[in-house]
């Protein structure tokens, strides 16, 4: 109340420094019909085929594409309601810039073999180190298959790859050869390099992923196999690469980072800031849904669903900002006025919440504020609930109704909740379904169910303010009512407070462990995301890693308990 009150006072004096200046007058610019899109000279023919595709059908829309000189960031010069469809070297260019980035395609590059290699097996299991491979084509020797697998073999590898400047760089990052002349044999066409794979048992290629896909069956091209790939040169295939059996966990693996970087080529849409008005905004979120189809035609891979339907939600909770120009006064008159009503709403429904809390709440609110150190003295554990080891909770209601929500522990390495996916009322569930998603700017975990039941009521409060769950997670960010179907055999699985604080001791053990183990090689910048000095935690260590350590966090950490109380149920 006091914030408020001073922060009134504020906007006062600010309202009265600023009306004593009557130079300027303030209007709002409407969102413009006309959307310029800035291409690349390599995305140019990508741009045009979207924008005149996206021009039919919505003919209250001109998109508008203008070429730019590649490699130049000088003509790049974004306005409000521009939008860039640029590659990676233009984005490096960029870098430091107040930009708004989305992938929305990529060109990738991968090594085939015949599916008659004679070493598949072993290649499957040890995959190919980039290291001994470039050893091997930097060689004066004559490269054979023993010297890369460490084995008696004398059949000669050959390489074959495409007649193509910006693929060979990628390749040459890749295999870290630098300027080294390499022992490869190029090719012209697509369909030269395909052939010669096919012809030769003993043969490797480096070709784009989407010359050789069966988009109809969503396989690749008959006789090939992908060459798995060893990425930290160790011998072994272990379970965060083995990424090859099938081209949706391969192109998956891709989007979480599971995939050398070298060998892609990332299609980027990119704007000022967050596209500034709608018309713009819809444009992107085209590209990102129904214009991917166009992807594939053109020699790029198109996104998987759930990459699809993650950046889309990201570009939706991005904030779209009003352009202002024309004089300031009247829109700060505006403004001034804007607030003052905003802040009395704002401390009326204060006012009405407090007081139902005090009546309602089924236990005493308490708000989490952002702690730079996290540790078991910082989690909350109220005395009453049921905990489960998968990091939900569950209360019993007098009348007999059990309430389900997320608990501290888990808010607090998440960070900021932007957004969940709830089930509807009247469907059931068992002990152990998914029964919701938490979702961090596209980035989400599947929970479980504590308890089996049927969905009286899901807390509709959430599906616009998803922040209760970090703000009161134990009351008013409560997900279900549950009409409890086995709630005396299954309670017994659940903690109770004392017994929840220690196992949140082994669990901050084991999350810890998981971190070094997740981010081992990755760059030190990582180290002052989820430490602090000392060796502590920092708060919503997840919220700025990538989306191939959440996917790390469920498997490892989520799933794996929800495994334990399954062996102890059953």
């Amino acid at each position: 109340m006091k914030k408020a009150v001073c922060l009134l006072f504020s906007l006062f004096l600010f309202h009265n420094a600023l009306i004593s200046n009557d130079n300027y007058s303030v209007s709002y610019q409407a969102g413009k019909d006309t959307i310029k899109v800035l291409a690349d000279q390599d995305l140019f023919t990508l741009s045009s085929v979207f924008a005149a595709e996206y021009n039919r059908l919505n003919t209250g829309t001109l998109v508008a594409v203008e070429k730019i000189s590649s490699g130049n960031s000088a003509e790049f010069s974004l306005k409000s309601n521009d939008i860039g469809i640029v590659g990676g070297n233009e984005i490096r260019m960029m870098e430091g810039n107040s930009l708004y980035t989305t992938v929305a395609g990529r060109d990738i590059i991968v090594p085939v073999i015949n599916e008659n290699n004679p070493f598949l097996s072993v290649l499957n299991e040890k995959g190919i180190s980039p290291v001994a491979l470039g050893n091997l084509l930097t060689s004066s020797d004559v490269p054979r298959w023993g010297k890369l697998l460490a084995n008696d073999a004398r059949d000669e590898v050959k390489v074959y790859l495409l007649n193509n400047k910006s693929m060979s760089e990628n390749i040459s990052g890749f295999l870290s050869t630098g300027n080294k002349p390499v022992t490869c044999i190029e090719v012209q066409t697509s369909r030269e390099l395909i052939d010669a794979v096919k012809n030769n048992p003993m043969a490797i290629a480096f070709c784009s992923l989407v010359s050789i896909v069966d988009f109809q069956k969503q396989t690749l091209t008959a006789n090939l196999k992908l060459l798995p790939i060893d990425r930290n040169n160790n011998g072994i295939l272990e379970s965060n690469e083995d990424i090859y059996s099938d081209l949706n966990a391969f192109t998956r693996g891709v989007w979480i980072g599971k995939y050398p970087k070298t060998l892609i080529n990332n299609v980027y849409t990119v704007s000022a800031l967050t596209p500034q008005n709608e018309g713009a905004t819809a444009f992107v979120k085209w590209i990102l849904s129904d214009g991917q189809q166009y992807l594939n035609g053109i020699g790029y891979t198109d996104l998987l669903a759930s990459e699809r339907l993650s950046a889309i939600d990201k570009l939706l909770n991005a904030q779209i900002q009003p352009v202002v120009t024309g004089s300031k006064t009247s829109v700060f008159k505006s403004l001034f006025i804007i607030f003052i009503v905003l802040m009395v709403l704002v401390l009326t429904v204060d006012l009405v919440l407090r007081y139902f809390r005090g009546r309602k709440a089924l236990i005493s609110p308490v708000v989490n504020t952002v702690k730079e150190v996290l540790n078991e003295k910082t989690i909350i554990i109220p005395k009453g609930l049921y905990f489960d080891k998968t990091h939900t909770w569950a209360f019993m209601e007098q009348s007999g109704v059990v309430k389900v929500g997320i608990d501290d522990f888990l808010q607090h390495v998440t960070g900021a909740i932007t957004r969940i996916k709830m089930k509807k009322t009247g469907e059931e569930v068992k002990k152990g379904d998914i029964i919701l998603s938490v979702i961090h700017n596209g980035k989400q975990l599947n929970l479980y169910a504590p308890i089996s039941g049927t969905i009286l009521e899901h807390n509709s409060i959430l599906e616009v303010n998803s922040s209760l769950i970090n703000t009161s997670p134990y009351s008013e960010g409560w997900i279900y009512r549950i009409e409890p179907t086995n709630w005396v055999k299954e309670n017994q699985l659940l903690f109770m407070a004392e017994k929840q604080k220690q196992f949140i001791v082994k669990e901050f053990s084991r999350l810890k462990d998981f971190l070094s183990s997740s981010l081992q090689g990755e760059s030190n910048m990582y180290a002052t995301v989820i430490l602090q000095d000392g060796g502590e935690l920092s708060d919503a260590p997840l919220s700025e890693l990538g989306p191939e350590v959440w996917e790390d966090f469920q498997t490892k950490f989520i799933d794996s308990s929800r495994q334990l109380w399954f062996y102890e149920m059953y």
